[in-house]
């Protein structure tokens, strides 16, 4: 087992794209909460809305805590839309 990773750091920013700038409203304050609370040991993550576009920016130690925050943002993410599409 390798004991140190290669990677130094790890930063995105990654850019969703919704069908207009409500709906991309809708989920974005729908979702704003969990960013704001997500535990930060390893990783942090910020959000933007920009028009149609949600902007993650994720800032990670390592490659395993960047992938668990983009797990976690893309489920709250579907969860969201799943949410708005049965109340619609």
């Amino acid at each position: 087992m390798i004991d140190e990773s290669p990677l130094e750091r790890v930063k995105s920013n990654i850019a969703i794209e919704f069908d207009n700038a409500e709906q991309a409203r809708i989920i974005y304050d729908s979702i704003l909460l969990e960013f704001d609370t997500a535990p930060d040991f390893r990783s942090s993550m910020t959000i933007d809305l920009d028009g149609s576009d949600i902007i993650i920016n994720i800032d990670a130690e390592d490659s395993t805590s960047f992938r668990a925050s983009v797990n976690s943002a893309i489920k709250w993410i579907k969860l969201a839309l799943e949410i708005n599409n049965l109340t619609n």
